[in-house]
Parts: structure tokens; C-alpha cells; sequence
């Protein structure tokens, strides 16, 4: 069976300014989907926007915190009001913090959790109405391998990735009879920016086996190329410099 052709669909990409979702942007824009995109830094945003319209894509962006309703439902109406839809969301927002829990303070907790879970559920409870009135659409969660395991130092980051992936568990029972797929995807580590100054160094990353960020996102496209009946509900996605077993 054919997979799903992406052309003139409208994908909305949170955290879009750099890494996975950057890569993700032009990965769908690579098979002329429609591309909206958020992220807080605008003028990335348009350098990226100027890019994929370069090759003749439809772009727009808005800027905002992925983490106050105000960004999700303004990005979400932006989709509908420019593209007459929303057929694909990639909850792709967040951030890292690696600390021993004696030394993550309450402030850190709550800025992690809004970052990586309340954004994720603020822009599914938007977009969410759309799709279920349209009776089609894929709502996908980029958590993390420290989303099905617990790691050392770690303990917040891993709860709010764990969080998504209940969270998305529980949609895809209560959406699928609506025609929307949900899934996560659970990538290990990425060649990002992501968690620079709270746990890794650039020098680390440069100096590691971790992924690519484009590496990442064919595998979100793959997600969301599956035919009519068939859903990812889950996908790791690992480097080959895993420690051998």
C-alpha cells in the first residue's frame, strides 16, 4: 500500500527555531507540505520561514512561549485562517535540565514541566477541536528515550517525558474513533542546542555519536506518511554508537 502523500497538507511545528524542529519543518516542507511554525525567537523563525519559501513552499510562523494558551490557540487559528486546515501537529517544544534532584529547585521543576507537557497539551487541546470536526488528522509528541526509562540525574526531565507519552496513550483511545492518530516519538540523543549550559557542553556534543537533527525528523515524517489504517503509536529512534550488549 502507497504511503500517505503530504503535499498541501498544513503542518504546525512547535519549537521550530532550532534542532529537530528546524529539521522538521523542512522535512515536511521537502514534500511540499504547508508549514507553520512557533518557536520565542522571531527572527529565526523568519530565516527559516525565508528559506522553505525559497523553494516555492508556503511558510508562516508566529512567535511566542509554546507554553501559554495565547501561542497555542493564535498558532492553531493562524493554520485554519491561511491554509483552510490543520492536518498535522508535532508537539516538538522543550527543554532540558540535567541536575541531581538536591540541586533542582521548585522554579526549575515548573519551568521544565511548561516547557516539555503544558505546551504539549495546550496546543493538543487547540488543535484538537479542528481535526475531531474534520474527522482526520495526526497529533505526534517528540518525548524522548527518557520517556521509558528513568536516568540518573535526570529525574524531572524523565517525568515530564513520561508525562507525554501518558498523555498521548490516552488520546490516541480517545481520538482514534474520530479519525486522528496519536503517537510519540522518542528520540536518544540529538546533535542540538538543546540542554547547552545544563548538563551538556558544546564541545560534548560535537565529540559524541548523537543523531542529527534531519536524522530525527525523516523519522517524524515517516510517522505521518503511514496509510489510512495504520498508526505509529511509538517509535524509538537510536544512534549506532549505543554501547553494544
Amino acid at each position: 500500500m502507497a504511503e500517505i502523500c503530504l503535499t498541501g497538507k498544513t503542518v504546525l511545528i512547535t519549537g521550530a527555531s532550532a534542532g529537530i524542529g528546524w529539521a522538521t519543518a523542512l522535512a515536511f516542507a521537502a514534500r511540499n507540505a504547508n508549514i507553520v511554525v512557533t518557536a520565542r525567537r522571531e527572527e529565526r523563525l523568519r530565516e527559516l520561514c525565508d528559506k522553505i519559501k525559497a523553494s516555492r513552499i508556503k511558510a508562516i510562523y508566529y512567535a511566542g512561549d509554546a507554553a501559554e494558551e495565547t501561542t497555542a490557540k493564535s498558532c492553531v487559528d493562524l493554520a485554519v485562517k491561511e491554509f483552510g486546515k490543520l492536518d498535522i501537529l508535532i508537539n516538538n517544544a522543550g527543554a532540558g535540565n540535567y541536575k541531581n534532584l538536591v540541586d533542582t529547585s521548585a522554579e526549575e521543576y515548573d519551568a521544565l514541566m511548561d516547557s516539555n507537557m503544558k505546551s504539549s497539551f495546550l496546543f493538543t487541546r487547540h488543535a484538537a477541536p479542528s481535526m475531531i470536526a474534520q474527522k482526520s488528522g495526526e497529533i505526534l509528541f517528540i518525548s524522548s528515550v527518557a520517556g521509558l526509562q528513568g536516568y540518573a540525574g535526570e529525574a524531572v526531565y524523565c517525568a515530564s517525558k513520561f508525562a507525554q507519552i501518558g498523555f498521548a496513550q490516552a488520546l490516541d483511545g480517545e481520538l482514534r474513533k474520530h479519525g486522528v492518530k496519536v503517537g510519540t516519538i522518542c528520540p536518544g540523543g540529538v546533535k542540538t542546542e538543546f540542554a547547552l549550559g545544563k548538563g551538556r557542553t558544546e564541545e560534548s556534543v560535537r565529540a559524541s555519536y548523537m543523531m542529527e537533527p534531519a536524522e530525527v525528523a525523516e523519522a517524524i515524517v515517516f510517522a505521518c506518511m503511514q496509510p489510512p489504517n495504520a498508526r505509529i503509536l511509538q517509535l524509538t529512534v537510536r544512534h549506532m554508537g549505543e554501547p553494544g550488549r
